[in-house]
């Protein structure tokens, strides 16, 4: 996630650095659920990796944040991963989309997302094939 959108969003919730996912990868879904294209969620993958932030979560921002995500409503559900870190692996919880995968996010999304994981120090070559993904233009056809 975005540094400023997690300031807003959880303003007692520290971040306490960056890591890896192994044998997941990011991919989208429920593209009919009304918004202006797919929502980003991750799924099982034994040759993928996500490159993550993570944050400290004060239960008083996870109660906020379950709201922003929708997870209240069971859009999304949570899970525990393992992150690999460059001190330790460490257990982490994320969200997952309640649905199926498939379909384009909105160029904006994807952006947003390739710009929230080039701020935290994803690699190049990482943040180069979120941008390179296929999206959907502001009109709503492939972009």
């Amino acid at each position: 996630m975005d540094p400023a959108q997690m300031r807003t969003r959880c303003p007692h919730s520290p971040f306490a650095g960056t890591g890896w996912i192994p044998g997941w990868r990011l991919t989208f879904g429920g593209e009919d659920l009304g918004w202006e294209g797919a929502l980003a969620t991750l799924v099982e993958d034994p040759a993928g990796a996500v490159f993550v932030g993570l944050y400290d979560i004060t239960q008083y921002d996870r109660i906020s944040l379950d709201k922003w995500e929708s997870a209240d409503t069971g859009l999304y559900q949570t899970i525990t991963l393992r992150v690999s870190t460059l001190e330790s692996d460490v257990l982490a919880w994320t969200y997952v989309l309640d649905g199926y995968e498939g379909g384009l996010p909105s160029a904006r999304y994807l952006g947003l997302i390739a710009e929230a994981a080039e701020k935290a120090g994803a690699p190049e070559s990482y943040v180069s094939e979120l941008r390179a993904r296929p999206c959907r233009s502001i009109g709503g056809g492939p972009f």
